[in-house]
């Protein structure tokens, strides 16, 4: 066997078990840092109506939609997880109560946020009514700044386009 042969072996070694101590079960960098209120059996908070079967999107989603008036295929869910700063989380694994307070200025300054499953699973959290998000009319962003770092509880409409997983949140309209 040769030398190259040798050392690629190990270097893969090396890259499997750094991907094991990076991503334990679905979570990058578990160790690091947990969340800083709330757990999965016990949400620190509760974000968005109930959604019910039939009537997943809100009024102005539908009117917005182009193809016949109906807006991609959505899921009522009710999920449990951590809620994160993608940008930090994706790029370099922050997450938990050592990143609360970077994750609270990055969504403040429109950084996207999500939820992060006890499993892994990461979805996009956005508000679901499409105009009123589009004018700045909804207040969902402040739910999630001031959640930063926290295990919540969040009922939206679940959708998947290309792998890409969001949870359209309904009810927080500006009064």
């Amino acid at each position: 066997m040769s030398k190259q042969r040798i050392y690629g072996i190990g270097a893969s070694v090396i890259l499997a078990a750094a991907s094991i101590a990076w991503a334990k079960n679905g979570i990058l960098n578990p160790e690091w840092s947990k969340p800083a209120n709330g757990t999965f059996e016990a949400p620190a908070a509760e974000a968005g109506q109930k959604v019910e079967k039939g009537q997943e999107w809100s009024t102005t989603t539908i009117t917005s939609a182009i193809t016949g008036k109906k807006p991609v295929p959505g899921k009522p869910v009710s999920l449990v997880g951590e809620v994160v700063d993608l940008s930090c989380y994706l790029q370099v694994g922050k997450r938990g109560e050592k990143h609360r307070d970077c994750g609270q200025k990055c969504a403040r300054n429109g950084q996207p946020v999500g939820l992060l499953e006890k499993d892994g699973t990461l979805s996009m959290l956005i508000d679901e009514e499409h105009d009123p998000r589009r004018d700045g009319l909804t207040n969902f962003r402040q739910f999630c700044v001031d959640n930063m770092a926290n295990v919540v509880k969040v009922n939206g409409t679940l959708t998947t386009v290309e792998g890409q997983r969001a949870i359209y949140v309904q009810g927080y309209l500006k009064k």
